[in-house]
This record gives structure tokens, sequence and C-alpha cells, in this order.
């Protein structure tokens, strides 16, 4: 096949799946796919050095434990004792009144996390839990008018600390890196509802657990 047609083919599959990408986009998705065959942590120097997979979920995870970090600090005094709460709050409040465990997976929690989680809020009075009228088993959840007030109020705070880590990147840079990542989260959101419960080897092929 011509390369020029096979460029325009490949280039055309990928703005179909990454609608608004730039070009740039597309170098950095391509320079990602070229095939490599190392294990996922080599020894330097008597130290462990993780594969190039591996050194982008570390900076992907630091940034996640930063902004918890920040968050933390600045819900301090709010009635909220951490950002996990602040996210099952949202969770409640754009769905209306949900099922007790739809929340908590929502939040990718462990079911006996969130459960005293969502224990200690509805201590505080900030959500309420009630059966569901069609089915008196299901238990869903409504945030109180006070915990819509600390919501409210905490919803300024953590933009503030993504704000903050977001400083000086452009609003361009934030929605590439936004398109690169949406189809991961996606695809392991799917493997995450279906497999959670499996063991790690039988939820991913043996060819990705490399060793």
């Amino acid at each position: 096949m011509n390369k020029t047609v096979e460029l325009v083919k490949v280039w055309g599959a990928f703005e179909e799946q990454n609608p608004g990408a730039t070009l740039e986009d597309f170098y950095r998705f391509q320079i990602a796919q070229s095939p490599r065959d190392e294990p996922y942590f080599t020894e330097a120097n008597g130290k462990l050095i993780p594969d190039l997979a591996g050194r982008f979920i570390i900076l992907v995870r630091r940034i996640g434990k930063f902004h918890i970090f920040f968050s933390n600090k600045g819900l301090e005094g709010t009635g909220l004792g951490q950002v996990e709460e602040f996210g099952l709050l949202v969770t409640i409040f754009n769905m209306g009144s949900p099922i007790k465990s739809e929340t908590i997976q929502s939040n990718i929690m462990e079911l006996s996390s969130g459960s005293n989680m969502l224990i200690r809020l509805k201590k505080k009075g900030f959500v309420n839990e009630f059966s569901d009228k069609d089915d008196k088993r299901v238990r869903r959840l409504k945030l109180t008018a006070k915990g819509e007030d600390v919501l409210k109020n905490a919803v300024a705070i953590v933009q503030q600390a993504a704000h903050l880590l977001a400083d000086g990147m452009s609003e361009e840079e934030m929605q590439s890196c936004i398109e690169l990542l949406k189809p991961i989260d996606a695809r392991i959101s799917d493997i995450y509802q279906k497999h959670k419960n499996k063991p790690l080897d039988e939820i991913f092929p043996k060819k990705i657990l490399k060793k």
C-alpha cells in the first residue's frame, strides 16, 4: 500500500476515535504505539526502574495524589473529612437518589469502605438512606439540605485544587490530555465493572502480565 494512503487511513481512524485531536496528539499517539518488549521493571545500579507504561501510570497516580492532598487541606473545617466523601456527595447529587451500591461502585471503592464512609456522612446529617418504593430490599440515597450546602461550598475548594495543579497548562494542552486518556478510562472502566472480582491473571491476558 502507498505510504501516503496508509498514513491517511491511520489518521482517519485516530480522528474518528478522538474528535478534536490535533496532529501533535496523533504524533504522540503513534509514538506510544511503537512495539516494545521490555519488562515492567529493570534493574539499574541496584535500583528497580519502571518501564514506559509504569512511568506513565506512576506520573498519573502522583498527580492524583497531589490533588487528594491539596483538596483535603482545603476541605478542613467544611464537615468533610476527605475528598472521597466529596466524591460520594457529588455522585448522589448528580444521580438524584441512586442505589447505595451504585454510588459506591461509581467512586471505585470497596463496598465495605464505601459503606463506612456513607455511615459517617449520614451521622453528620448530609445524606438520607431509604428503601426503594418498588423493592424494599434496595437502599437508596439522597442528599439532605445540609448536605447540599456542604457540597456547594466544597465544590469551589476542590476546583481550586484542580486549577492549582493544572496551572501553566493551556486549555488546548489539557484537552489533548483528556482526549488521550478517555479511551483508557473507558476500556478499564468496562473491565472493572465486569471482572473486578476475578484474579488479576484472569482479567488480563498473559502477554500483558509480563514478568
